[in-house]
């Protein structure tokens, strides 16, 4: 990471979504790392939730997030799988204004040093939606570490050169 310490530290509003059949508000220990992580970094937990494999459900939250001013991205852990219950990216697609292909990218390469070739199972990704970040990683607490540690923390740091997510926000709505 490359923080450019001259530069001043911009925190933003983050949402945390936890997609998941099994888990329930005590064992959402993947959403518990975000939150924390966020936390930590300086930035603002802007809302929280947890829901279901349910692509329309998904969707239907990520709209409210996308509408209220006061999300400048979300970060959802779970539902990326290969399974048929698995359907956060799907749900991604029905909001998304651009993808960004180069996150899922990185975060298998990140994890391929954690998990080996299992990294080749996630379908973690990343799109844009009407000028609000959404992040979509795997529901394992390792899988959040990665991402949150090696791609978010730096992206999400208007201090990280040479560029970073942040410093493109008044920008995402640009026709």
């Amino acid at each position: 990471m490359a923080i450019d310490e001259t530069r001043q530290f911009k925190p933003i509003n983050v949402a945390v979504l936890t997609v998941s059949d099994t888990r329930g508000p005590d064992e959402d220990t993947s959403g518990d790392i975000l939150v924390q992580r966020i936390t930590d970094a300086g930035h603002r937990l802007a809302a929280r939730a947890l829901l279901k494999d349910e692509a329309r459900l998904i969707a239907a939250q990520l709209r409210t997030w996308i509408a209220d001013p006061g999300v400048d991205a979300v970060v959802s852990t779970g539902g990326t799988g290969l399974t048929g219950r698995d359907v956060t990216p799907e749900a991604l697609d029905l909001v998304k204004t651009r993808d960004i292909p180069g996150f899922g990218e990185l975060f298998r390469y990140v994890s391929l040093k954690t998990i080996g070739t299992s990294s080749v199972q996630s379908r973690a990704c990343a799109v844009v939606a009407d000028g609000t970040y959404i992040f979509a990683l795997p529901g394992s607490n390792g899988a959040v570490r990665d991402g949150w540690d090696n791609i978010l923390a730096e992206q999400l740091d208007a201090r990280n050169r040479p560029c970073n997510f942040v410093e493109l926000m008044p920008r995402l709505r640009e026709a």
